[in-house]
């Protein structure tokens, strides 16, 4: 068995030359598998591909693959040590090897407590940060003085937030002060949220793992500085930082600072102290539910057998789509209205973590990484790209998630809802033969469905967790290394040296920058 450190990566080991000899054998040609062909000629279908894992039920049955293929994926899985590297991911191994780290994140829904003899140092203040967070929210909440909250961040400091708090704002109707974000450099979004706000009324978290994020800070510079313009004398009362780097943060001007550790990786960081803003609106209750839904989601992932564990069986049809079929995207569509941000937070979650061409050991990977992830809420997608996924000339998956039991007292709404989602996926598969070329519909278009029971904070940290873990196992089999973002620093620095070159008068600003570039800063420098 391979250990961690030297598994193989899934082109160089033995099911891989057969996984992708049987996708051309059986799923290429006039003579290539038909889901419609498939449920005919297999009963147990539906149940074969079905999975259950803590708080989501998925049905794979209505994709692309048959009962080879996952034969193959699982077997390629155990060649590639998934297991090992999973294990060594919970124990707090620095599997982060560019970044000489530990990956964290899963610990901050851990309530074991971390000693020097189950975990490296680095965990150990995990519990006390957690409580200094969730007492500090008790605080906010309880303060009848502050009816509004700013989270200013950008990322995963602002996607995985935003995106919770907008899915239990409905399920967890309770109390306390309104929870704003901002995360664009425009400062249109800023501006248009300060007026609706009362500097003695509101308090600014400062959300940045580094706190020297570009956008984060010049969105926090310009919160102070309308604060204090607006008479407000007291920034230690009304600004929060959340960061790893607390020095920057009393550079700044703020002495209360939630700290968390260097092994959270911003688009894994909503466990953290950088979920204030969602323990501020759902509660302390609420978050330790979505702690909680998360953590079963990591047992599961833990310690089911790979065959029949949800997160790997996900990862392992991504795989069989990039890699043996080609497909180049997959479309998400949530058909709950609190989740319409769960495209834009997969898409850095999965395409920052896995859209990388070189592996852990710097070799250029010799096949396709990260696929191109998109999606918005349904029904509004319906009237809007659908037709390309029922007949358009690309084959595009798509993954519904739907929740069994709604939110709001409008259930005709969630029945009708709920049918929406399901005869779209029955329509992909099925097609149309049509009475004019127009109106054929080729079906066999592949769908998953995850379902959620409810759309409470446990099932919300349960699919969340299951989407990180899914990111992992992918990576993990494609060699490379899911918790750095390298290619997240270069446009940083470009913007750094145009923006000297917008600010200087002097015509020789602009020699180092090429000739387009150099053109498109003249032309701004004209007004």
């Amino acid at each position: 068995m391979a250990t961690w450190q030297d598994r193989p990566r899934c082109d160089e080991a033995p099911s891989w030359a057969p996984l992708l000899a049987h996708a051309q054998r059986a799923f290429t040609g006039k003579d290539a598998f038909d889901l419609r062909a498939g449920f005919a000629a297999d009963a147990q279908r539906a149940a074969r591909f079905s999975f259950e894992a803590p708080h989501v039920r998925a049905d794979l049955s209505k994709n692309l693959i048959d009962a080879e293929a996952q034969r193959l994926l699982t077997k390629l899985a155990h060649e590639c040590g998934l297991e090992s590297h999973r294990d060594a991911l919970l124990a707090g191994e620095p599997i982060n090897a560019s970044e000489q780290r530990a990956v964290t994140h899963v610990a901050w829904r851990n309530w074991a407590p971390a000693t020097a003899e189950s975990a490296p140092a680095a965990l150990y203040s995990i519990a006390d940060w957690r409580a200094q967070m969730l007492t500090l929210a008790d605080a906010v909440r309880a303060d009848e003085a502050i009816t509004d909250v700013v989270n200013i961040g950008i990322g995963g400091s602002d996607l995985g937030p935003r995106m919770v708090v907008q899915a239990l704002s409905a399920a967890q109707a309770t109390s306390g002060p309104r929870v704003h974000f901002v995360a664009n450099m425009d400062g249109h979004e800023l501006a248009a949220l300060l007026r609706q706000l009362r500097p003695e009324q509101t308090l600014f978290l400062v959300a940045s793992k580094s706190f020297g994020t570009a956008e984060t800070m010049r969105n926090a510079l310009s919160a102070r500085a309308w604060y204090q313009a607006q008479g407000g004398a007291d920034v230690a009362r009304h600004f929060v930082a959340l960061s790893a780097n607390p020095t920057a943060a009393r550079a700044f001007g703020i002495e209360r600072c939630l700290g968390f550790d260097e092994g959270v990786g911003g688009r894994y960081s909503l466990w953290s102290s950088i979920g204030l803003s969602i323990a501020i609106a759902v509660g302390r209750e609420g978050f330790e539910a979505l702690l909680a839904g998360a953590h079963a989601m990591d047992r599961h992932f833990a310690e089911t057998p790979l065959a029949r564990n949800l997160p790997v069986q996900l990862a392992l049809l991504d795989l069989w789509y990039r890699n043996a079929l080609h497909l180049a995207s997959r479309c998400v569509v949530p058909y709950l209205h609190g989740l319409r941000a769960l495209p834009a937070y997969l898409q850095q979650l999965e395409m920052e973590s896995n859209g990388k061409r070189v592996d852990a050991h710097g070799r250029t990977v010799p096949f396709a990484t990260a696929a191109t992830v998109w999606g918005q809420a349904g029904s509004n997608g319906q009237h809007a790209f659908f037709q390309a996924l029922h007949q358009g000339s690309d084959v595009v998956p798509v993954e519904f998630v739907l929740s069994a039991t709604a939110a709001h007292s409008l259930p005709e709404h969630h029945r009708k809802l709920l049918a929406n989602a399901l005869a779209q996926a029955r329509a992909l598969m099925m097609g149309q033969p049509g009475d004019a070329p127009e109106r054929h519909f080729p079906g066999n278009r592949p769908s998953t469905v995850l379902l959620l029971p409810d759309q409470s904070a446990q099932s919300i940290g349960a699919l969340l967790a299951l989407y990180e873990h899914r990111t992992f196992a992918l990576g993990s089999l494609w060699g490379i290394n899911s918790f750095d973002q390298w290619g997240v620093e270069l446009g940083k620095r470009h913007a750094g040296e145009i923006e000297n070159a917008l600010l200087s008068p002097d015509a020789d600003a602009c020699a180092a920058l090429d000739a387009s570039t150099a053109a498109l800063v003249g032309w701004l420098r004209q007004g």
